[in-house]
């Protein structure tokens, strides 16, 4: 098998391709891997092996059609992380985030049309179906977004699922919830808290820190994705929850326990245009189709988190500090 894996010098997308090239999804044990990453301020190509006798590393555009009808021929699948995905900057700049993804994936798409790949996994969020005060989304319920960023992923849903009903590509689609772990770049809360402690930088918490969401190790939400890429059925979607839910606040305070801080770190910020209140994922269909649960408990996996970033100061300062990575 050969595989384009879409944004995989980002945080899911590389972890995923790390994963799979040492092994850890047996049923595509001996698959080459093309990475096409455009390398943004999000993107590190050192979240890659320097050098593998299976990965072959492209940088480029998933908006330029072109490239992809050039780089495709022989692949038989592609796994799309590629996105413009950080809520705060959507609310700021809205225009990247419909241009790489919305235009990105039909460009993609229309691309694997026209050279005969034969299967999609489309990776979207839970972010498309809006807010929940309770309960918890299937797959069925409208897509409700809330911000430009949601928006621009659930266009980018509805973009997928016309190709795969109009052409009959062999697409499913996973949306999942807040996903944390290694690698992940320090612009999003649970890497920016840790960091900001490390520095003894304040943290910056959002309204009242009341906002809930679901958390999912990376390494969960990237094995659900290999499971619906070689079981999914096409034309579905498939959730992929956490089934841990958390406040903001009651995150920031167990970090600070973690580093050993008091809780005078906070700074409490006015709240964020749109903050949806709370997302939370039924996750039935994955679980009894495609046999997946969560491996990581939170508690677990957000203390070897904290333990990462603080032996990896060499990784995030950059990242951090806006030094280009690249």
């Amino acid at each position: 098998m050969k595989l384009l894996v879409t944004g995989a010098a980002g945080f899911i997308g590389s972890h995923y391709v790390r994963t799979l090239l040492a092994g850890g999804y047996p049923r595509c044990a001996d698959a080459r891997v093309t990475v096409l990453d455009k390398l943004t301020e999000v993107g590190n190509r050192d979240n890659l092996p320097a050098a593998h006798p299976r990965l072959d590393f492209v940088r480029g555009d998933i908006c330029d059609l072109p490239l992809l009808l050039d780089l495709l021929p022989g692949h038989d699948a592609i796994v799309h992380f590629a996105a413009e995905s950080h809520v705060d900057r959507s609310l700021e700049s809205a225009a990247e985030f419909v241009r790489t993804n919305v235009v990105g994936t039909q460009n993609l798409l229309e691309a694997a049309l026209r050279t005969g790949v034969e299967r999609v996994v489309h990776v979207s969020t839970d972010e498309v179906y809006g807010s929940i005060p309770e309960g918890s989304w299937t797959e069925d319920r409208p897509l409700l977004p809330n911000s430009p960023y949601a928006a621009s992923k659930a266009a980018s849903d509805l973009i997928a699922r016309a190709y795969q009903r109009t052409h009959g590509l062999d697409l499913s689609i996973t949306r999942c919830s807040n996903n944390y772990g290694p690698y992940q770049h320090p612009e999003k809360l649970i890497p920016l808290f840790i960091t900001n402690l490390l520095e003894g930088v304040p943290l910056p918490l959002y309204g009242d820190g009341g906002n809930i969401r679901e958390w999912l190790h990376v390494d969960d939400h990237c094995r659900a994705v290999q499971l619906v890429l070689t079981g999914g059925r096409a034309g579905e979607t498939y959730n992929i929850g956490g089934g841990d839910e958390r406040t903001n606040v009651a995150i920031t305070h167990r970090l600070l326990d973690l580093l050993h801080a008091d809780r005078s770190m906070i700074r409490w910020v006015a709240d964020r245009k749109g903050h949806d209140l709370r997302y939370a994922l039924d996750e039935t269909k994955i679980r009894e189709e495609l046999g997946y649960a969560p491996r990581v408990p939170f508690e677990r996996g957000l203390a070897d988190t904290v333990d990462w970033y603080r032996d990896h100061p060499d990784w995030w300062k950059p990242a951090k500090h806006g030094q280009d990575q690249r």
